[in-house]
């Protein structure tokens, strides 16, 4: 498949990969979101599954995919629960740095240098789940991206797909807020010509093959610095469950 990779986009997450684990780095926003993320995600592909959120392993047997999974944030808590998690990045150098740090916690996680077309062209065993984190924006070509996510999932196997949406707002708080006043992000991490609405994501899923049955925003509260789920407001954060049909 040819590559959707964005080598600019590469680049600026190459310069910050040894900052992944820092709570108080330039990826502190991941970290004040992730828990709300896996609030999300672990009850999709729960309900999904029909896994006990309450067992001590309640995802095992289960095969996931993190894309653009940088440090680890996600592939390390979905390994605690159980599941076989292969992890990749577009980004050499987090590589090195989510394999130190799961090797620290005791996990074993697939981590690999490689993008979602690679695992397609190399014949890769198809996941039960894709967890697909804040990568869309980032990619050349969000269709054929999509596609490649489909083709990496079995029949009635699961995609969470989270961005950011195109709109006056997203622009003043993902923009010029995270970036210029916050400064949580090093400037022009985002282009706000490459966020997509959640109603293009749903077309773009659709056209890759993808039913999605699910959309749910992503909300910061400034008051209390956090983050919760909500079904109105998708105005800035959201994320999507999609599933391959065919089961």
């Amino acid at each position: 498949m040819t590559t959707t990779i964005d080598d600019r986009e590469i680049e600026k997450f190459q310069a910050m990969a040894a900052e992944w684990w820092d709570p108080d780095g330039k990826f502190r926003p991941l970290h004040m979101l992730n828990p709300c993320r896996l609030d999300y995600i672990t009850r999709q592909i729960a309900g999904e599954f029909a896994r006990d959120l309450s067992a001590e392993k309640p995802f095992e047997g289960l095969r996931v995919l993190d894309i653009g999974c940088g440090g680890g944030l996600l592939s390390e808590p979905m390994a605690r629960l159980g599941a076989t998690v292969v992890g990749v990045d577009a980004a050499e150098r987090n590589i090195p740095v989510a394999q130190a740090h799961a090797q620290q916690s005791g996990l074993e996680i697939d981590y690999r240098h490689t993008t979602a077309e690679a695992l397609v062209d190399a014949g890769e065993p198809a996941f039960d789940a894709v967890l697909n984190m804040e990568v869309v924006e980032h990619v050349a070509d969000p269709l054929a991206y999509l596609a490649a996510c489909h083709a990496l999932l079995r029949p009635g196997g699961l995609m969470c797909c989270s961005t950011i949406n195109r709109n006056a707002k997203s622009f003043a708080m993902a923009i010029v807020g995270a970036e210029y006043v916050m400064r949580w992000l090093p400037k022009g991490t985002h282009e706000w010509s490459k966020f997509i609405t959640p109603d293009e994501l749903f077309d773009l899923l659709r056209q890759a093959g993808m039913d999605p049955v699910d959309r749910t925003g992503f909300v910061f509260n400034p008051l209390t610095w956090s983050w919760r789920l909500s079904d109105r407001d998708l105005s800035v954060n959201y994320v999507t469950t999609s599933l391959r049909p065919g089961a």
